[in-house]
């Protein structure tokens, strides 16, 4: 009998060390549907290649990080880190309270390596975009000793979703990113759902820039798969990348609803685009269907693009969500 409960306490005592190493992994599906394993929090040092294909180890949780993109900035808040940033660029404003946090460049995006070196950062978060310009930058950097973590450039969810695992990585935060990717993930299809019903798929001319040049998102950006997302139909698809467009080829396409993006600086703008001379033929222009949505909603590769692409679903199919 006492061998029995012996044995009984072994197999007890095993189960409960197998649930505990099986608690600290995740387990989801990658693009491909494949099923993907990722440990629940990363354990420090950890190991990282970022996207200039650098190698280096960070030894213990970042807690002075300095960010260099208003994307990575969110992200980190969503994966509360926020408290630990203590630099941001003159770009980043959301959340409200990262007004208070000091400023790291200036408006057109150099930044004041001395001041950062001053924050005492044992974290910076570069991005790709900001290598042709701020390559040497980063370099001084790193010669300070300071870790450099250059994050790649996404341009699909997909890609996001990737981005926000990898600052969850480096920064100890990977429980967190996945609970925000699953939450991006479920808000998605809560929208998709929704314009399913609709019977109709409207055709959209989207407009970053107004004349005397203008510029509309084509495909392979994350407008262009926004509209995708939702059954809409982007009249510039069938070029790449960001366009400069003819008033003469927006009139020609006649597109059910036009969307701009600048509305933030330019004051009555869907009022201005509907007085445009030669537009008034335009379905959209018609039956005032001209909107201005939120461009960093629209534009920024983190955790609010699906707030984005709601906000798209809303003035593109405002029948279902009266």
């Amino acid at each position: 009998m006492k061998g029995s409960k012996k044995l009984l306490f072994s197999l007890i005592s095993l189960l409960v060390v197998f649930v505990v190493a099986c608690s600290s992994f995740h387990v989801g599906k990658a693009s491909n549907g494949k099923k993907t394993t990722t440990t629940q929090q990363a354990a420090f040092p950890v190991t990282v290649t970022d996207a200039t294909k650098s190698k280096f180890t960070i030894k213990k949780e970042p807690k002075r990080i300095v960010s260099l993109m208003p994307s990575n900035t969110e992200i980190l808040f969503a994966l509360n880190k926020g408290k630990d940033v203590v630099g941001v660029t003159d770009y980043d404003n959301y959340p409200t309270s990262v007004s208070k946090i000091a400023k790291v460049s200036g408006k057109n995006m150099t930044f004041n390596v001395e001041k950062i070196i001053s924050l005492k950062p044992d974290l910076v978060l570069a991005h790709q975009s900001s290598l042709a310009t701020a390559g040497d930058a980063f370099k001084q950097l790193k010669d300070a000793r300071i870790p450099v973590y250059v994050v790649k450039d996404a341009e699909t969810f997909d890609s996001v979703y990737g981005t926000i695992l990898d600052i969850g990585k480096v920064t100890g935060k990977v429980k967190e990113a996945n609970s925000v990717i699953n939450k991006m993930k479920t808000n998605l299809k809560k929208v998709q759902d929704k314009v399913a019903k609709s019977k109709v798929h409207p055709s959209v001319y989207v407009e970053v820039s107004g004349p005397p040049q203008i510029y509309t998102p084509g495909n392979g950006t994350f407008i262009n798969e926004m509209l995708n997302k939702i059954g809409a139909k982007n009249i510039a698809s069938n070029q790449k990348g960001w366009i400069q467009y003819s008033e003469e080829a927006v009139i020609k396409a006649n597109p059910d609803v036009i969307i701009t993006t600048y509305g933030y600086y330019e004051k009555d703008l869907p009022k201005k685009i509907v007085a445009r001379q030669n537009w008034g033929t335009i379905k959209a222009v018609q039956n005032k269907r001209v909107y201005d949505v939120n461009s960093d909603t629209t534009s920024r590769p983190g955790p609010r693009l699906v707030e984005g692409v709601e906000e798209l679903a809303k003035a593109i199919y405002p029948e279902l969500y009266k």
